[in-house]
């Protein structure tokens, strides 16, 4: 169960997005919730006056009551990560980064997501209630392991996680290569029902499915035609996940979120 919610708010449009799902899981969850802005120091007095205004306007109207508002001056994702640290955050909230912002960058999102020390929640879509339908990248890492065991938390009793894993043969003949199908499919079936066995018996429904292919090009496609509401995926471990959020998939997905995406280290 998450306690306190922390949302980095930059005065985007899609901060006001994450703000109203950080408001939602905050009252699912029974959390507090605190709001963080970062202030230009080369900006004017003015200028932070504005967006303190825009800050309270906003909380007004989108957080709960008693939602606290920290302003801090210096670089964003420095900022962040030090407030975190400073406190008893459990779930970091971000606007996602569709288009181009000189204060906070895509590169400042991609040294937060990397070094966040709590799950982190990158809002991109507007949604009008609690989070339906999941997928989660799953592998034989300790980092996508957590990552399923994150979303059983952040998620509903109503929702559905469905857990997939990416498959990609060695060459081969056919044969060998259905064969290598049938080994994988066997030890995600099991990695599946040991992981089940270890999380509350309350939590949305789970299931899962090996794919065989690019690992973008099936997340896609499952997040499609499930028409998925959130991605999950973890941030650290062994194996292609690990290489491909560290990499080119990470910030494929980060800069153009088709969902909602939920990382966990």
């Amino acid at each position: 169960m998450f306690k306190h919610i922390l949302i980095a708010h930059d005065l985007r449009g899609t901060a006001d997005l994450a703000l109203r799902r950080a408001a939602q899981l905050a009252q699912q969850h029974g959390a507090r919730l605190s709001v963080l802005h970062v202030l230009d120091p080369a900006a004017s007095e003015q200028a932070h006056d504005q967006s303190r205004q825009v800050l309270d306007a906003s909380i007004s109207q989108y957080a709960p009551p008693g939602s606290a508002l920290h302003l801090r001056s210096g670089k964003p994702s420095e900022v962040v990560l030090q407030h975190l640290q400073e406190s008893d955050y459990d779930l970091l909230v971000l606007g996602g980064h569709l288009e181009r912002h000189e204060f906070f960058s895509g590169t400042s999102l991609d040294r937060i997501a990397r070094n966040c020390p709590v799950p982190l929640l990158l809002v991109a879509h507007p949604s009008s209630g609690p989070y339906r339908q999941a997928v989660a990248a799953i592998d034989f890492s300790l980092c996508a392991c957590s990552a399923l065991a994150g979303a059983h938390e952040l998620l509903p009793q109503s929702a559905e996680l469905h857990a997939v894993h990416v498959f990609e043969p060695d060459k081969g003949s056919r044969e060998q290569v259905d064969n290598q199908l049938q080994i994988q499919q066997a030890l995600i079936d099991q990695l599946l029902t040991d992981e089940a066995q270890k999380l509350p018996a309350a939590g949305p429904t789970i299931s899962h499915a090996v794919h065989q292919g690019g690992i973008l090009r099936c997340l896609q496609e499952q997040l499609r035609a499930r028409c998925s509401d959130l991605l999950v995926l973890g941030s650290h471990g062994r194996g292609a996940l690990s290489q491909a959020l560290l990499g080119s998939l990470a910030q494929h997905f980060l800069h153009k979120a088709p969902c909602d995406v939920f990382v966990v280290r």
